[in-house]
Order: structure tokens, then C-alpha cells, then sequence
């Protein structure tokens, strides 16, 4: 799997980093609820995603109800803000950082397909001096809520942005969201999970192949020098 992908469609928030290391997500789920009640619009969520810790689920909660609304805007613009602020706490999932150096070294491609914002992505790479890794091709959040995975947008817009045929690309995730996104575009998947529930829950869903570390991806690449 490997050895065959010229291109690797990286999620963001999980495989890259840990971005709501210091700023929990939690958090940021809980203040988007509580935007939505000084609005008096507490009656648009259900109980269960009143009490998400997923801040994208309160944003397709609303985008599900009032689609392109200007309250999505407004929430959307929110989010991005928070997962600005994420972004200076985040953690680098380890191995990251030198799988992807090593990875273009020896000649992939590499793109950021992800449900956050492109500019946390931008504010991120560039703190870690990983810009000239993947520029031009971060694929992040757009305006359209209903584009985001598990729909392959972001992935497609990858593919074609890159000239790469799906079956020459890999997708690295670790939700089944990117699992399901992975598979509509056609692309190969390997899932990364940072604990044995994130593990199983991907393999639940069918993931083949599936790594508690990116220490054995590293270690593959350098085979392949």
C-alpha cells in the first residue's frame, strides 16, 4: 500500500496533530450550544447533540435544518476562529513530522484533506515548517456543511488538483468518516488510531489495514529510499 502511493491525502486532526490538545473540543462544542440558546434557538439541536463533544456535529445539526443559512455562516466563522486558537496548543502526532519530510524525499506528494478549516491547516503546517510539504494542496471546510466527509469533495478536488488517478493515491485518517470519504473516491485507506477504541471502531467499519503509531509507516518509507 505503500509502495504504491505517488500521492498521500492526509486528514488533518488526528494523523498531523492532535489540535484540540490544549483547547479542548469539548469546549468549543459547548460554546457553539450555548450560541445558539441566547439566540433562543436551543429547540434546533436534539438533546443528543446539545450534548455532542463534536463541535462539526452542532454544525451539521444546524446546516441539516437551514442549509447555507446565515446562522451556519455565523457558527462556521466561530469554529474556525476556535480551531485558530486550537492551532497554538496543538500536539504533533508522533512520527508526523519526519514520515512526512521523508515521504517527499523520496518522492510522494502530499495533500491535507480534512473537515477543518484550511486556514487552521495553513497557521499549522507553517508552525512547524511543513508549508513547502503540501502547498498548494490543502483541501479544508468550505462554505457547503453538506461537502464535508464522509462526501469524497475534498478528496475528488485532491485527485484532480494533483493529476492522480485514485488507485496511485492513499488516504490516511482515523475516523470512519475518512474510511467512508476514502472509499467513494475510490482511494486506498490506512487508518491511524492513537488507542485501541479508535482501532476498533475503524476496523468496525472495515478498514483493512489500520496502525497504532506512524513510527511503522516511517520505517516502510525508509525502506522504499
Amino acid at each position: 500500500m505503500i509502495g504504491r502511493a505517488r500521492v498521500v491525502l492526509w486528514d488533518f486532526d488526528g494523523p498531523v496533530c492532535r489540535l484540540f490538545a490544549g483547547h479542548p473540543a469539548e469546549q468549543v462544542a459547548a460554546g457553539m450550544v450555548e450560541r445558539l440558546e441566547l439566540l433562543g434557538l436551543r429547540g434546533l439541536l436534539s438533546e443528543a447533540e446539545r450534548k455532542s463533544l463534536d463541535p462539526h456535529v452542532v454544525l451539521r445539526a444546524v446546516d441539516s435544518r437551514h442549509p447555507g443559512s446565515d446562522l451556519v455562516v455565523d457558527l462556521e466563522g466561530r469554529l474556525t476562529e476556535e480551531e485558530l486558537t486550537a492551532a497554538t496548543t496543538a500536539q504533533p502526532t508522533p512520527y508526523a513530522d519526519p514520515l512526512i519530510r521523508t515521504w517527499v524525499a523520496v518522492g510522494a506528494r502530499m495533500a491535507i484533506t480534512t473537515n477543518n478549516s484550511p486556514k487552521v491547516v495553513v497557521s499549522y503546517l507553517a508552525s512547524r515548517g511543513l508549508s513547502a510539504c503540501f502547498a498548494p494542496h490543502i483541501y479544508g471546510r468550505t462554505a457547503d456543511i453538506q461537502l464535508l466527509k464522509p462526501d469524497p469533495y475534498c478528496l475528488n478536488r485532491a485527485l484532480r488538483a494533483m493529476g492522480s488517478a485514485p488507485v496511485d493515491a492513499l488516504m490516511i485518517g482515523d475516523t470512519p468518516t475518512d474510511l467512508v470519504a476514502a472509499r467513494r473516491a475510490g482511494v486506498p485507506f490506512l487508518g491511524y488510531a492513537r488507542n485501541e477504541d479508535k482501532g476498533k471502531l475503524l476496523r468496525k467499519e472495515g478498514a483493512e489495514a489500520v496502525v497504532s503509531s506512524l513510527e511503522s509507516v516511517l520505517v516502510a518509507v525508509r525502506k522504499r529510499a
